[in-house]
This record gives structure tokens, C-alpha cells and sequence, in this order.
């Protein structure tokens, strides 16, 4: 058994998540310079970014067999490296076709690495520390993703995006020399894919429960993501660059959170901290429901955000607890199940927009947190016991 330094593995998994926060946040950055520069219409746009979440998608089913299979020091390489082409392309290439195809790569690459650092996280914890690593973990992601759109504006004057873009990518490429530098845990599986388990996964009742929490989870961080400037565009009289910097709010009040509950998981049961998230954020929403300027619907939705954070560190900390002999399959199929439902309930909320108005965006947000309350509510018994599992390893 080879032996591997943990904190520099966990360092290795910190850095793939900043990857993750800068994948899925940059075609959001640049679309604007995207749609000037090839003069894209609405549809030519949509189509761009839709790429994005089918790779995401793509990336998360997959990166779970080959983890188990074949370990966490290819897979950091090999996904940092399809991000690696995929941002480089966007400022390299001209033709819109080979951008389709780097866009779909950002996401695919973006999918793994969110996939196999939470795996990893868990993998390389004592059952005490998981969540509140799992919660670092969560903070790396807001470093990413508030990072890339901040260098852009405060750069965007004297450089351009692909500038940015570039050399973030040869950021990239040293931290791929790290993950082959350094050693990472053995494969749990040493021969074949991991197929046979995976399928009697779909089966397992206890990780269905805690993979239809995070469908829900996933949708309420990406509607709230996707939704909040429409709805704040009908409500208040500002523009768009102060309306994206008040969404901003949402994900610095995330990324706060994390940083206590890094410490809070470690001393108060996480059932109890998850539901005080949900009826955070439920807080957070009703103010969202009646802000009257750009002030009270930033401090919503960092209220929002702070409420949120807890509920994927302390779902992925209970999978990786529960299935510990196959946590990368296990935290893959709880990925992409999550991942469906911010796509299904984004389409959900268009629906319900074009039907009853953008005004119905909070309650929308509001019933489906109560759905998640229900959730932890009727399977309390289950939860627990994989709790009260964490509490006697220590």
C-alpha cells in the first residue's frame, strides 16, 4: 500500500475544486464578449451555453467508475487538462464549431473535477473530519468562482478576456505537474469497472434519499444562480453589471458560511445544520420576495447563499460515511442525479414563469425548500444512523 501524504493530497483536491468554480463560472463571464465578437443572437448564445451543462453532466456520471477503477491521480490530470483545452480554446479559436466543442470540454473537465475532489475529500477523512473538510472544499469552489469574474472586471480595462483566460490556463498546467508530483491513494477496485456495483447502487434506498435531496439542492443553487437577475429586472430599476454584482452576494454568502460550518460540523450533529440551513434560506428567500432595491436583495441572497451551504459537504460527508468501499461510484451517481435536477427545474421555472410570471420565482424556491425539510424530516431514523455510524468511528 503506498503511502501518501494527506495534506498534500487535500491541497491537490482544493486546487481541483478552484478548477471546478472557474469552469462552471466562465462562460457566464465571457458570454457577453462572446456574443459581440461572433454577433450572436439570443438562440446562438443559448445554444453556446447549453453545452456547458451536458459536459457537466457527462463528467459526473463518468468520473466515478474510473476513480475507483483507476484512482484520483489520473483523473485530476486528465480533467484538469480538458479545462485546460477547452478555456484555452475559447481564446485561441475563431471558428464557432471548434467552440462548441471547448465549451462542452470546460464542462466535462469541470464535472470530474467537482466529482473526484469530493471524492477524494471524503476518501482521504476520518469519519469526524469529513464534513468539515468537505466544507474547505465547498470554499475552494467560491474562490473560483468569484475570482474569474472579478479578474475580468478589474482586468477587462487593460487586457483581454482571452489574455485572462490564457494565463489562467498555464495555471493550470503547473497544477497538473503537482498532481503527477505527488503520490494519491490506491484504487479501491483493482481490476475491471466497477459496473456491477454501481447498478446495485441505483438500488441502495438510503443513497437515493440523500441523492434526491441534493436533485432539489442543485436546483435551488441553480435557479437562484440563473433566475435572480429576470426576477430582479422586474422588480428594481438597475442595470445588468450591478444586478450581476449583487448575485455575487449569493455565492460570497455560500462561501462564508462554509468556512464556519468547517468548524460547527465538527461540534453540532449535521442534521440539525442542515435543517437551520433550509430555514436560513427560506428567510433569505421571503426577504428576496419583498426587496425594494439593489441593498435588501443582496442581503437576501447572502442570506440565501449562508443558508444553502450546508447541504452539499453534509450529503456528500454522509455518502462517503455510508460507502466508503466504492465512495467515487457512490458520490457520482448522487452527482448526477443532483446535476439533473438544476437542469429539470430550470426547466421547471421557465414553465412557470411563462405561466404565471417571473414574480412567482421566490415561491417556487420557497416550496422546494420545504420539499427538502420533508425530506430529511421522514427519513430523520436513516440519517441518523449513518450519523450516529460517524460519531462511534470516533
Amino acid at each position: 500500500m503506498n503511502a501518501y501524504n494527506k495534506n498534500l493530497v487535500y491541497i491537490a483536491a482544493c486546487i481541483g475544486m478552484v478548477f471546478f468554480g472557474i469552469a462552471f463560472i466562465v462562460m457566464g463571464s465571457v458570454l457577453p464578449s462572446l456574443t459581440a465578437k461572433y454577433s450572436l443572437d439570443a438562440v446562438g448564445s443559448s445554444s453556446l451555453v447549453s453545452l456547458l451543462p451536458v459536459g457537466v453532466l457527462a463528467g459526473s456520471l463518468l468520473f466515478g467508475v474510473v476513480v475507483d477503477r483507476y484512482g484520483y491521480k489520473l483523473l485530476l490530470a486528465v480533467s484538469t487538462l480538458f479545462t485546460l483545452f477547452g478555456i484555452e480554446g475559447l481564446s485561441f479559436f475563431e471558428d464557432l464549431n471548434i467552440l462548441r466543442i471547448c465549451i462542452f470540454l470546460i464542462g466535462l473537465g469541470g464535472g470530474m473535477l467537482n466529482g473526484s475532489t469530493n471524492a477524494l475529500a471524503s476518501d482521504i477523512s476520518d469519519d469526524k473530519e469529513r464534513g468539515s473538510r468537505l466544507s474547505i472544499l465547498g470554499v475552494c469552489y467560491g474562490i473560483g468562482a468569484l475570482g474569474i469574474p472579478l479578474l475580468l472586471g478589474i482586468l477587462s480595462k487593460s487586457y483581454h478576456y482571452q489574455f485572462i483566460l490564457q494565463r489562467t490556463g498555464l495555471l493550470m498546467l503547473l497544477s497538473i505537474l503537482y498532481f503527477i508530483a505527488i503520490k494519491f491513494p490506491e484504487p479501491k477496485i483493482k481490476q475491471g469497472f466497477p459496473f456491477k456495483q454501481a447498478i446495485q447502487l441505483v438500488k441502495e434506498p438510503l443513497l437515493l434519499i440523500m441523492s434526491f435531496f441534493l436533485f432539489f439542492q442543485s436546483g435551488i443553487e441553480g435557479l437562484t444562480n440563473n433566475w435572480t437577475t429576470s426576477y430582479l429586472h422586474g422588480r428594481i430599476a438597475v442595470g445588468n453589471d450591478e444586478v450581476a454584482l449583487g448575485l455575487t452576494f449569493f455565492v460570497l454568502g455560500m462561501t462564508v458560511s462554509r468556512l464556519i460550518l468547517s468548524y460547527l460540523l465538527r461540534i453540532i450533529k449535521h442534521e440539525y445544520i442542515l435543517m437551520g440551513g433550509i430555514m436560513t434560506a427560506v428567510t433569505g428567500t421571503i426577504i428576496l420576495n419583498y426587496a425594494f432595491d439593489l441593498h435588501f436583495a443582496a442581503i437576501s441572497l447572502f442570506i440565501t447563499g449562508f443558508g444553502l451551504a450546508a447541504g452539499f459537504p453534509v450529503i456528500i460527508s454522509y455518502i462517503g460515511t455510508a460507502y466508503k468501499n466504492i465512495s467515487g461510484t457512490a458520490i457520482g451517481l448522487a452527482m448526477f442525479i443532483a446535476l439533473t435536477g438544476n437542469t429539470l427545474l430550470n426547466f421547471a421555472m421557465g414553465f412557470i414563469s411563462d405561466s404565471f410570471g417571473i414574480s412567482s420565482f421566490p415561491v417556487f424556491i420557497i416550496v422546494l425548500l420545504l420539499i427538502q425539510a420533508i425530506i430529511l424530516f421522514t427519513n430523520s431514523k436513516k440519517l441518523k444512523k449513518v450519523s450516529d455510524t460517524s460519531i462511534k468511528n470516533n
